[in-house]
């Protein structure tokens, strides 16, 4: 995927608000200028099509480790995506993740965890927040979660979109 591909996609997710074109650019950032390593696991999609337009869902396993703290984290969650075709071209207008679980990795042994900064987020995703805001990266605003008015919401929006085509 480069940025050139979706020129108004919109990306929302724990570490990341905004245009692809500038998510492929600060996760390129993420990799060379932090001690963060993570690895995506993505399963098949799930897509329901109206014409031009489809709703995708596909689940993704998350498994980040920062050395650096001797902490990782694994989290599942699932990419909830508008994709829509253009000149002959499925493309992502619109992708946020929806968190069912995480949780904390300890690949050197047990380390000290601040109980209060992982209480911040909802548990769906605290650890996964944990680890960024460790490494670095801020998250801010809340993000849907397994069965939450925020999922609901971004179910209703995309329902209404798909209906629209």
């Amino acid at each position: 995927m480069c940025s050139s591909d979706l020129p108004d996609g919109v990306i929302k997710i724990a570490w990341f608000q905004g245009l692809a074109s500038e998510f492929i650019d600060a996760s390129a950032r993420m990799g060379k200028e932090s001690d963060l390593r993570a690895k995506h696991v993505i399963s098949s999609p799930l897509t329901l099509f109206n014409g031009d337009r489809a709703v995708v869902e596909t689940n993704v396993l998350l498994v980040s480790q920062n050395p650096t703290l001797k902490l990782g984290a694994l989290g599942h969650s699932r990419f909830f995506d508008r994709v829509e075709r253009r000149d002959g071209a499925w493309r992502i207008v619109h992708r946020q993740s929806i968190y069912d679980m995480a949780s904390f990795m300890f690949p050197a042994g047990p380390v000290e965890i601040d109980d209060e900064a992982v209480a911040r987020h909802p548990l769906e995703y605290s650890a996964i927040a944990y680890m960024l805001e460790k490494s670095g990266f801020s998250v801010n605003g809340t993000f849907a979660t397994k069965g939450s008015d925020v999922e609901s919401a971004a179910r209703t929006a995309a329902e209404t979109w798909l209906a629209e085509a």
